[in-house]
């Protein structure tokens, strides 16, 4: 009721062309007959391979003027007012200035001739003639008991096929809640999908309808959908971080009472385990996790980058709840004079977004180099927490060593966990699993198992990043000891 409400508002503000950018293309044309029941104004389609027919009465087909320029030019000879909606017209007005004029024309003389042009297409650049005369309509998305309703009408059918399809209902729910953002008809395929995929519907069923989610409204790269969401058991320490997002867990299940957390940058050097924590916590949260590249953001898209990053943020939103990975965000949105504005245009989108957004989506930001990330970022209320990853003490890199060792088959009851770790201080986790697998690949070069004295040579033929930028790691850990808090314990 509401879209009949809106768009019959828009045509009664005698707005001479109507841009309706979507895939349902029936479903416009069986709301715009509804519209024009309360208008009183007759209702025409048209499409290239139909032509021109009337569909607010049962007249049958009346195929003529499958040209566009002839339809238009039909359109502007017609005395008697009425809505016309053309699907798919968007390749016939890109450089096509006869078309473009001709709806400019229709558009100057509505006054005489009270036509409305509804121009249905999944998207449609308006060229700059005739932008002042066009007002945009956009559907309305299923909120989460249409999506329930859909779903539980979807069992039906299947039930009625002789399927006998079981259904957990809190995973019903929880799906649902995963399928806002997409429109109706996508909606149904989804809820097909995960019926026909088992024969249930179960809290398994999410993660295959937010792929689907995620594939539908695509962004060409500029986003990842990351499929391998880590459990925390398999990060090392980070005992702090843990804790904080553990009692924020409930919160963002169960909004209303008190606001949902937003977000926290996970501050720290190279390989200390801020991506695996990134991961972890959409796993923990058992929420879709998307990664948005800022360096790549910038390479792909030359000139479009703000434009592309504000299609990015709202994709995000659409695919809400979710976790939002922005890996190594200054690159993104560190300042310089070479790069025309762009990274303060891309600050500035990123901390509108941040302070204005409604939607459930978790933000985790990781950075290397403190000192590229600009200040209106780093105040406090624009994130939740800014956690510190140090590199691991003694304790951590033995859980470290344990966790990549049982990763691999190798049995930790023949190693000394305990001089590793002292052989490896200063070392990164990422550093301490790259000298297991070197380990590895020695071991079957040389037609011998992995143990104590080939992973002490591997750790003694590396030198870690705290040595190579001692005077880095110094520096920033200074700057974080009074101004965030230690992820670690």
């Amino acid at each position: 009721m509401q879209d009949i409400r809106d768009l019959t508002a828009i045509l009664r503000s005698n707005t001479p062309i109507v841009i309706i950018e979507t895939y349902e293309e029936y479903r416009v044309l069986d709301l715009l007959k509804r519209v024009s029941q309360v208008l009183y104004q007759p209702l025409f389609s048209w499409s290239i391979t139909k032509g021109l027919s009337r569909v607010d009465r049962q007249l049958g087909v009346q195929k003529f003027n499958s040209e566009p320029a002839d339809i238009l030019g039909q359109i502007k000879s017609t005395p008697q007012g009425g809505i016309y909606a053309l699907c798919d017209f968007h390749p016939f007005v890109i450089d096509d200035p006869k078309n473009i004029r001709l709806l400019k024309e229709i558009a100057l003389e509505y006054e005489s001739l009270k036509h409305t042009i509804i121009l249905i297409s999944h998207a449609f650049d308006i060229p700059a003639e005739i932008k002042r005369y066009c007002a945009h309509f956009r559907l309305s998305l299923p909120n989460s008991t249409q999506l329930l309703n859909i779903i539980q009408q979807q069992v039906r059918q299947a039930n009625q096929q002789g399927l006998h399809i079981e259904v957990d209902e809190s995973a019903a729910l929880k799906l649902a809640d995963n399928l806002r953002g997409v429109t109706f008809d996508d909606a149904r395929r989804l809820a097909h999908k995960a019926i026909v995929d088992d024969g249930a519907i179960t809290h398994s069923d999410i993660d295959l309808v937010n792929r689907g989610k995620f594939e539908l409204l695509n962004m060409d790269g500029v986003l990842q959908f990351e499929y391998d969401t880590s459990d925390f058991s398999q990060v090392a320490g980070l005992h702090n971080l843990k804790q904080w997002l553990q009692h924020r867990k409930p919160q963002f299940e169960q909004t209303g009472s008190i606001e949902s957390p937003k977000g926290i940058l996970l501050l720290g050097v190279q390989g200390s385990g801020k991506s695996l924590a990134a991961k972890a916590v959409a796993g923990l949260w058992q929420r879709p996790l998307l990664k948005l590249d800022m360096a790549a953001l910038y390479n792909k898209y030359i000139g479009e980058t703000e434009k592309n990053l504000r299609q990015a943020l709202t994709l995000a939103d659409l695919m809400s709840p979710c976790v939002l990975w922005i890996d190594e965000i200054e690159k993104g949105l560190s300042s310089g004079d070479s790069d025309d504005g762009t990274s303060k245009r891309i600050l500035g989108t990123v901390l509108n977004w941040m302070a204005e957004r409604q939607s459930e989506v978790f933000l985790v930001a990781t950075a290397n180099d403190i000192s590229a990330l600009p200040p209106e970022l780093m105040r406090k209320g624009r994130m939740d927490e800014i956690f510190f990853v140090d590199l691991p003490d003694d304790e951590i890199r033995q859980a470290i060593f344990l966790i990549h060792v049982k990763k691999r088959g190798i049995e930790p009851n023949i190693l000394d966990l305990a001089q590793l770790s002292i052989a490896s201080e200063g070392f990164s986790g990422a550093e301490i699993e790259q000298a297991v697998i070197s380990a590895i690949y020695t071991a079957r070069a040389t037609n011998q198992r992995v143990d104590q004295q080939l992973l002490l040579a591997e750790l003694l033929n590396t030198q870690p990043l705290s040595v190579i930028m001692r005077e880095n790691l110094v520096e920033l850990r200074q700057w974080a000891k009074e101004r965030t808090v230690n992820a670690h314990r």
